[in-house]
């Protein structure tokens, strides 16, 4: 069994890529390298997200390719407010806020390696 799940990113820019998931989603740079970052939020650190070099020596050269077939969704409490983030950082926005049948708000954007970025907050409990 799994003690925890860290999700990590292929980035071109490490510091590009840091400031855009920490100025957007306000999280803390838990650990800094000149070759890898996490990130968590700043109560309690639910999640940690990697941050590390495409071109590591620790990435296979047949894995290096830019991000596809993926994206990632951040559940946070005030999607608009991010949406504004967004914005005011000059994101791509893919898709407006919006709320969607499922019962969330959402808007897209993308980070700054194209990756889709899905940030999303409930507006109805989850279907049973």
């Amino acid at each position: 069994m799994a003690d925890r799940l860290l999700t990590n990113i292929m980035v071109e820019n490490l510091g590009a890529s840091a400031d855009f998931y920490a100025g957007l989603l306000d999280l803390k740079r838990h650990f800094e390298s000149d070759w890898y970052v996490i990130l968590t939020d700043h109560a309690a650190q639910s999640f940690e997200l990697g941050l590390i070099e495409r071109n590591s020596k620790l990435i296979p050269e047949s894995h290096r390719s830019k991000p596809a077939g993926a994206y990632l969704t951040f559940v946070v409490p005030d999607a608009d407010a991010v949406y504004q983030r967004a914005l005011e950082q000059g994101c791509k926005i893919l898709q407006k806020p919006r709320d969607e049948f499922y019962g969330q708000r959402r808007f897209l954007t993308l980070d700054p390696d194209g990756l889709m970025i899905d940030v999303s907050s409930p507006t109805a409990p989850p279907p049973q």
